[in-house]
């Protein structure tokens, strides 16, 4: 029988919650610029790019090799600073019959703490889990917070 698993990655950032949130809420078209050597580009094909519903193409490195997803915006609670992604199709669909992630991010101290949890079923008993994926969950929010220091 199918079984949904769930994996948390946490990271601290320097950034207020406040802006890193609106980061990945509102800015997701300049990711590319953020994390270069992770992403190499985003593609809005549908919707617009903060709506719900809204559908983007991205374009990634995973474990050393270029990949590619598409991704569908579900859900936005702007007052907690989360926000929740299905993957229709791409890498990811080869080893797994569905993936949400989901962001939440909370203050902490003077910066805040990025929570991605990702609930995935595997294709079958010999995929691995996703370890990977979450090592490009603790990189990537490294990067934006980066960026976001250095931009102000």
């Amino acid at each position: 029988m199918a079984q949904i698993r769930r994996m948390d990655c946490k990271v601290e950032v320097k950034s207020s919650a406040d802006r890193f949130f609106d980061a990945f809420n509102t800015k997701a078209h300049l990711m590319p610029k953020t994390s270069t050597h992770l992403i190499s580009d985003v593609k809005l094909l549908q919707g617009d790019w903060n709506s719900l519903g809204s559908v983007r193409m991205w374009y990634y490195a995973s474990q050393g090799k270029s990949a590619a997803c598409k991704e569908v915006r579900e859900n936005v609670d702007e007052k907690n600073r989360t926000i929740v992604y299905g993957i229709l199709e791409g890498e990811i669909s080869n080893y797994y019959k569905t993936w949400k992630s989901t962001l939440n991010v909370t203050p902490n101290g003077e910066g805040s703490l990025a929570k991605w949890t990702i609930e995935y079923e595997k294709q079958n008993d010999h995929v691995p889990e996703p370890l990977n994926y979450c090592d490009f969950y603790a990189i990537w929010p490294k990067d934006v917070d980066a960026y976001l220091l250095n931009a102000k």
